[in-house]
């Protein structure tokens, strides 16, 4: 250990975020990256992963400062890359709250903010940057961060740059040639939930050497998925006759304690909801069709204790920063293990016990295997929504999502196809982000995957078995044991071969 790195680390701790101590391995993540070690860290949902990359980048900034100024050449800054444009604006708010100069650039700017913020950027100030790697798209913003030393990118998310992990986005797997173009600055990867498979991945889409101890190879920090506070069930349900009694049971195990209900259909949410009133339940609802003023609404009174129990489909979560959830449940089955463990892992954040039950319906795998077909297009369907876009743009952009979903969809108002394939095409930077198609350009040709047929069903494959293995879950023996053992999954042959062996905690 480095005496001086602990005591500059420390220091930043105390001073900026008024703790004591650093927990588990923070410490040895910190200097391993203050010594200009990269990392891939494994951490479960609330286990301070931020902290990992937030603090180095204060010292790295500190030190800097304390240089003489004639010793001083381009300013420092550390760059985080993260998907979630709602959650990078919680953390710099976070951040900016306490002092600390971060700033984020997304789509949610408008021009005249985006071009300040550039600016100020190019100008040397801001210590932490937070951006989506879809930002890297504008040269603009690629000749602002030439003006800048780039010490430290961070990662967040990492699962999005794999396309074995759960929340594949297309972009993440260029993320190895911006680290390239900013000189392979120190790296730090981190993510709740990654199989061997994803984590091996991660690391080549990185262009970093294989896993190991030495400063010039990645070190993996893997806290294991264990939680012991969290008290892990499976019960068999049948209706919402079941589910009703089972929430009320729960609730009244908690009084007046926080607690989300998740569940994968609107539907279901407003029924259970109506159920719950007639009961005389207070909570409050929180899906994706309501409005963001509603939405931030209701996630500010569910952090402020002013309603302890919300109903929630999969939007809500991400950028939930409290640690007194006493209990998760899951009303209806969700979409895979890694969905699942991400979800429970907002319960009990500060150690203290707490219980996640998932309510096992078989016949809710119907819903699941529906939207996996929505999410899984074909490549033909991929190519005859390319060709409509290309060909008759003038019609797509007076009649919208209807006028494509009756030429793809054969009036099947419930399919749900056209609105990934839109997403993928704006991943990959076909068509400008915009779902309303009024001004819709062509920015270029149909990606290759996407029209590969075989690709899409090895996709297509791959999120069957995830599901597959939220049914082998249910019927576990010991939970605990078996997202352990689905998380340290051995490697698949063709992956392995040019990585050593990866010693999971």
């Amino acid at each position: 250990m480095n005496p001086s790195l602990e005591s500059e680390s420390l220091g930043v701790l105390r001073r900026r975020f008024g703790y004591e101590h650093f927990r588990s391995t923070q410490q040895q993540i910190i200097n391993r990256t203050l010594a200009g070690g990269d990392s891939l860290v494994i951490m479960p949902t609330g286990g301070g992963k931020s902290l990992c990359f937030q603090i180095p980048a204060l010292v790295i900034a500190q030190r800097y400062l304390d240089q003489p100024l004639r010793e001083r050449m381009r300013p420092p800054l550390t760059l985080v890359l993260s998907p979630l444009i709602a959650l990078m604006k919680d953390q710099v708010d976070a951040l900016q709250a306490k002092g600390i100069e971060a700033t984020f650039v997304n789509s949610s700017l408008d021009r005249d903010e985006r071009t300040r913020r550039y600016r100020q950027i190019a100008e040397g100030n801001y210590s932490l940057l937070y951006v989506t790697p879809e930002r890297f798209r504008k040269e603009e913003f690629v000749a602002v961060l030439q003006k800048r030393e780039i010490k430290l990118l961070a990662v967040d998310e990492a699962h999005c740059i794999s396309e074995w992990g759960h929340d594949f986005r297309p972009d993440y797997t260029r993320v190895g040639d911006f680290r390239k173009e900013l000189g392979s600055p120190t790296t730090i990867a981190l993510t709740a939930t990654a199989t061997r498979d994803v984590q091996i991945d991660i690391i080549r889409q990185l262009n970093i050497p294989a896993f190991g101890n030495e400063i010039g190879q990645c070190q993996l920090f893997h806290e294991g998925i264990q939680r012991p506070n969290l008290a892990l069930s499976v019960l068999e349900v049948w209706g919402l006759d079941e589910k009703v009694q089972l929430l009320q049971q729960v609730v009244e195990r908690w009084p007046n304690e926080s607690g989300i209900v998740y569940f994968t259909l609107i539907r279901s949410l407003e029924e259970m909801s109506e159920r719950l009133r007639k009961l005389g339940i207070e909570h409050v609802c929180y899906h994706g069709d309501l409005s963001r003023n509603d939405r931030r609404r209701i996630q500010n009174g569910f952090m402020q204790n002013r309603c302890p129990l919300v109903l929630a489909t999969n939007a809500f979560g991400m950028g939930i920063d409290k640690e007194d959830i006493r209990y998760v449940l899951h009303a209806e089955v969700p979409g895979s293990m890694e969905s699942y463990y991400q979800e429970i892992g907002r319960a009990g954040r500060d150690g203290l016990p707490s219980e996640c039950t998932l309510m096992y319906d078989q016949r809710d795998l119907n819903t699941q295997v529906e939207f996996l077909r929505w999410s899984n297009p074909d490549a033909d369907f991929y190519e005859r929504t390319y060709d409509l876009l290309l060909h008759d743009v003038d019609s797509v952009r007076a009649f919208g999502m209807e006028w494509l979903r009756e030429r793809l969809c054969e009036r099947q108002k419930r399919d749900r196809r056209l609105e990934t394939v839109l997403a993928m095409l704006q991943r990959f930077g076909v068509i400008e982000d915009e779902m309303d198609l009024t001004d819709i350009e062509i920015q270029g040709p149909l990606p290759s995957t996407l029209a590969d047929q075989e690709d899409r069903a090895d996709k297509l494959l791959r999120d069957q078995k995830k599901l597959y293995a939220l049914v082998e879950y249910s019927k576990s023996e010991d939970p605990r044991a078996y997202i352990h053992e689905y998380f340290s999954a051995a490697i698949t042959p063709s992956m392995a071969a040019p990585i050593a062996e990866i010693d999971v905690a």
